[in-house]
């Protein structure tokens, strides 16, 4: 019988150390990480097999596996590894790698090297001026104004075409990308990993399946389960529904004004329909701003707690604190903008709006290349476990 020669991917295991798995090398395979994860499966447990196959370079094994995403590096492995190999930082970095495997295009290496940052915030810096240059608005005093003098954010930068087209297309482009990226891993996973890789076959209704899976999202059950970063799961709910309030602010928002131009509806009592800026007593502004505080706790919290836990669960790459200041980012700016505004200081205000969109098409440009991804490479990984039986063996 032909034995398998296994042909170890040097350019991989630099790639996963220079991403953030530097200590991988330390590993000697004694189990302790996948005898302390509360989250990993009885059969065929992670991360022992990963780091194993990270090691010798196997990045067929580690790129298609869904293993490395369901893990939540809780960071139990981490805090307890005798020999301090940090496997939840070693399967943070494939997972980085994974993203940038399964990316069609080369953004995702750009996203997580440092010194393409300035580039790619310039592209929508450039594309912003674009739309304010011409008309002058670099002088604050030039921008048309609202009833008494009201700084009206519509008339600097208009929603449309400018706000929507631009964000119109940067959404297409993140789906397109996400789509593309996602089929391919799927039928990677299919096809390396097969239906029977762990005995099993997929079963039940695929619908039923994501059904499940995003019940299980919403609740951040697996996040319950960690004991070294266990406050990651209240931290980590209020990021996740604040960014649900804020898109449906945003959507809200788009009702309102598209409610008035083309269905001529008119403000309904507390309901102000028609052109921003709305009253701080409108629902849909109440509910921006619910998610505006949520949103600052959250991150804080989060940011707080990698910092409290840096010892034992490991500080971070680059690609993670990226995400983070993004997102810290357009939380302040988009609060401060809404300070300005009532406070009607327009030097202020005009260039924290600016930046406010900046971060904004920077986060959803550029999520199917940076940590946002996250969300959906793993939430496909959790349906895919379900759906042919891989999580019913724990």
């Amino acid at each position: 019988m032909a034995e398998k020669v296994i042909s170890p991917d040097l350019k991989f295991v630099k790639e996963v150390i220079a991403s953030g798995g530097g200590d991988l090398k330390k590993c000697y395979q004694c189990s302790t990480c996948t005898v302390v994860c509360n989250v990993t499966p009885d059969t065929k447990p992670f991360p022992r097999k990963e780091m194993l196959y990270a090691q010798w370079g196997m990045k067929d094994k580690l790129i298609s596996n869904p293993d490395i995403w369901l893990c939540h590096q809780c960071s139990d492995c981490t805090a307890y590894c005798p020999r301090g190999a940090k496997p939840g930082e070693v399967l943070g970095a494939v997972r980085k790698v994974s993203i940038k495997h399964y990316s069609p295009t080369p953004l995702a290496s750009m996203v997580g090297d440092p010194k393409f940052l300035l580039i790619l915030l310039a592209i929508p810096v450039l594309l912003f001026l674009s739309y304010i240059v011409p008309k002058g608005y670099l002088d604050f005093s030039a921008i048309p104004r609202g009833e008494n003098g009201a700084i009206v954010y519509a008339k600097f930068m208009p929603v449309f075409p400018n706000i929507d087209v631009t964000f119109g297309a940067a959404a297409l482009f993140a789906v397109v990308c996400f789509a593309v990226g996602i089929m391919k891993y799927w039928k990677e996973m299919t096809v390396n990993a097969g239906l029977t890789k762990w005995g099993m076959a997929a079963k039940g209704n695929i619908f039923e399946t994501i059904y499940k899976t995003i019940v299980e999202i919403m609740a951040h059950k697996r996040f319950q389960k960690c004991n070294v970063t266990k406050a990651r799961s209240t931290s980590h709910l209020m990021v996740f529904y604040a960014f649900i309030g804020l898109a449906i602010t945003t959507t809200w928002a788009i009702v309102y004004l598209y409610g008035h131009e083309f269905l001529s509806i008119p403000k309904i009592g507390i309901f102000n329909f028609g052109e921003s800026p709305y009253p701080l007593y409108d629902p849909m502004k109440l509910l921006g701003n619910a998610s505006a505080l949520a949103l600052l706790i959250g991150i804080t919290l989060v940011i707080l707690n990698r910092m409290k836990n840096a010892s034992k669960a490991g500080i971070g790459s680059y690609f993670d604190w990226l995400f983070l200041f993004v997102v810290f980012m357009i939380m302040a700016t988009g609060i401060f903008s809404e300070v300005f505004r009532l406070l009607n200081i327009a030097g202020l205000a005009y260039p924290t709006y600016f930046t406010h969109l900046v971060f904004v098409f920077f986060l959803f440009a550029y999520a199917p290349f940076s940590k946002m991804a996250h969300m959906v490479y793993r939430a496909t990984a959790m349906v895919f476990a379900k759906h042919v039986q891989r999580e019913e063996q724990s």
